[in-house]
């Protein structure tokens, strides 16, 4: 299937169900999504070589299909009679992912991830399409969800005339329409303090598991997954983990945002005991990190840090720390450029000293260069970079490793002012109000580390991470909303005077 025309109406339906007036009009464009998704993946992996064996064995897709029915069935249940549990579920199923083959290639899908939307929009959508005519109030789509929406719209109709329309269906397939389904039901959840604390749980055992898994990698010197990694180690003096993650940057990414949320947990913590676990749990964090040699995970784990600070104590002495570091670090660069193998002279060393990404970002402007307005398309940059600069399939497949450049190439101008404007109000969502509470503050900083990682890599809603922390700080600042209406004493109650002393007797 490679008319644009199903993949465009499947994004148009993710749009609606993120700014949908109406809990019922919300509910059936989900319902549409999810039952057209399926189909259009269906066909464009027709022709893969784990369909063909599906299909030569009908018993066993028959029965993979039914095992997963029953599983998406009890979870909708579960889901229903507890709305609180879908949240604490797609945490759990965050960093899971399976290798499939699509389109000639290997690709890591987030199925359990996939499971867990699908069992929550049957759990939301059933009962309000098909139940009573009355709606129960929700709250209102904001500036997020309408630039999300434009966002979704602008992807699907600029894959019209890109190069590489199989990458983007992939993308809005895998990634964009589930996620989007994921904020609008997340974002809904009536959020507690005992669901903040369960969700932490959940990430805090993920990540001890993920380190100890990295730390029997590095003791024994072997790699689970992903062979790429795995040759590299062999061909270099050093050794880098990735865990259960096929990408060690991924893997510190992971980490990093965990620990943020971690850090904020202690930096309000009003108990010993509660700073003490605290801080043994970030040493074990810290350990598994520092294993994975990922810079751009070092780099956001810092950003993170910076925004906690500012949010926690002062704005002023956090923006003036950053800018001493970054001086010192620009200092560094210029006047000792020998310590870090780098000649400034040199376009070559510069790409060495980046690990490629130079070259990567210069290629990414010149095509932006070429075509401003339209761009290439969408998911177009690794095939047109591949095409422009000549280069092997294997230098184009991380795309530019900076998200603004990749926009910018494919999406042209349109594409780069709505990036801006989603960063904006996600921005403003998070951290307005953020540091009354250290659920919204850690939910802030860990969004600001992935948009600084996604500067120095790839990788920013094709990340579950990204919209799980918009949703889940959006439902936080409703909560904290909805208590201080309640708190506030109502509007004649703030303008009645204080009663009158009584009349002193004569």
């Amino acid at each position: 299937m490679d008319a644009p025309v199903p993949l465009i109406l499947v994004v148009l339906l993710a749009a609606v169900a993120l700014v949908a007036p109406s809990p019922r009009g919300r509910a059936f464009a989900m319902l549409v999504a999810l039952a057209i998704a399926p189909v259009i993946l269906v066909f464009h992996i027709a022709d893969s070589d784990q369909f063909r064996a599906l299909v030569d064995r009908p018993a066993l897709a028959a029965a993979a299909a039914g095992a997963g029915v029953v599983v998406i069935a009890a979870l909708a249940a579960l889901v229903r009679r507890r709305p609180a549990a879908l949240p604490i579920l797609a945490v759990a199923a965050l960093p899971f992912r399976v290798p499939i083959a699509v389109g000639g290639t290997t690709a890591n899908l987030l199925v359990p991830l996939y499971a867990v939307v699908a069992a929550g929009v049957l759990a939301y959508a059933l009962p309000r399409a098909f139940g009573p005519a009355g709606e129960e109030p929700e709250r209102r789509a904001g500036p997020l969800e309408w630039v999300l929406a434009a966002y979704l719209a602008l992807y699907a109709a600029q894959s019209w005339y890109s190069v590489d329309f199989d990458h983007a269906l992939e993308n809005v397939v895998f990634f964009y329409v589930p996620f989007a389904l994921l904020f609008a039901l997340v974002s809904r959840v009536e959020w507690t303090p005992g669901l903040t604390k369960a969700c932490l749980g959940v990430v805090i055992a993920l990540a001890l598991v993920f380190a100890g898994v990295g730390f029997v990698e590095y003791a024994t010197r072997h790699l689970f997954l992903n062979p790429k990694v795995i040759a590299s180690n062999q061909l270099q003096d050093y050794f880098r983990v990735n865990s259960l993650f096929f990408d060690p940057n991924i893997y510190g990414r992971f980490l990093a945002l965990v620990m943020l949320l971690v850090v904020a947990w202690v930096l309000w913590a009003r108990r010993a005991r509660d700073v003490a676990a605290g801080v043994l749990v970030l040493a074990v964090l810290w350990g598994g990190l520092v294993l994975t040699l990922s810079q751009s995970s070092f780099a956001a784990l810092l950003v993170g840090l910076a925004v906690l600070g500012g949010k926690r104590w002062s704005a002023r002495r956090a923006v003036a720390l950053a800018g001493v570091a970054v001086a010192v670090g620009v200092a560094v660069v210029l006047l000792a450029p020998g310590a870090l193998r780098l000649d400034l002279g040199s376009s070559r060393s510069a790409d060495a000293a980046t690990s490629g990404r130079y070259e990567l970002v210069a290629g990414g402007v010149r095509l932006f260069a070429e075509r401003p307005l339209q761009g290439w398309g969408s998911g177009a940059f690794a095939r047109q970079y591949r095409r422009a600069e000549r280069v092997s399939a294997e230098r184009a497949t991380s795309a530019s490793h900076t998200i603004p450049i990749t926009v910018a190439a494919e999406q042209g101008v349109p594409g780069l002012l709505v990036y801006l404007a989603l960063l904006g109000c996600a921005l403003w969502r998070l951290f307005r109000r953020a540091s009354r509470t250290p659920a919204r503050a850690g939910v802030a900083a860990a969004f600001a580390a992935l948009l600084g990682h996604t500067i120095l890599y790839a990788a920013f809603l094709e990340d579950p991470m990204a919209w799980t922390l918009l949703a889940v700080g959006t439902a936080l600042a409703v909560a904290k909303a909805r208590t201080a209406e309640v708190e506030a004493p109502s509007e004649p109650e703030r303008a009645a005077p204080d009663p009158a002393p009584a009349p002193t007797p004569a």
